[in-house]
């Protein structure tokens, strides 16, 4: 499943993508869509079959699930 997840800053995106990386989960740092909001602007896509939860950071405010082209958010930081 491919993800994209928005976070409160800068550095917790950055941050995120090398944890994702230290598990070998393939990620891509990027601007934001148009179409999703974020605090700091930018986001980590990635693809993986993991359990997204136990993946999950605190300095994540929202997760979007991708399938073709519906983006479907299923985790918000409250």
């Amino acid at each position: 499943m491919e993800y994209i997840a928005t976070f409160y800053t800068h550095f917790g995106a950055i941050k995120y993508s090398k944890y994702l990386s230290g598990k070998n989960i393939p990620s891509e740092t990027m601007p934001v869509p148009r179409k999703l909001s974020s605090s700091c602007g930018i986001c980590v896509k990635f693809k993986t079959d993991v359990n997204i939860s136990s993946i999950i950071s605190e300095d994540m405010e929202k997760v979007f699930a991708i399938n073709d082209s519906d983006i479907k958010q299923i985790y918000e930081n409250k």
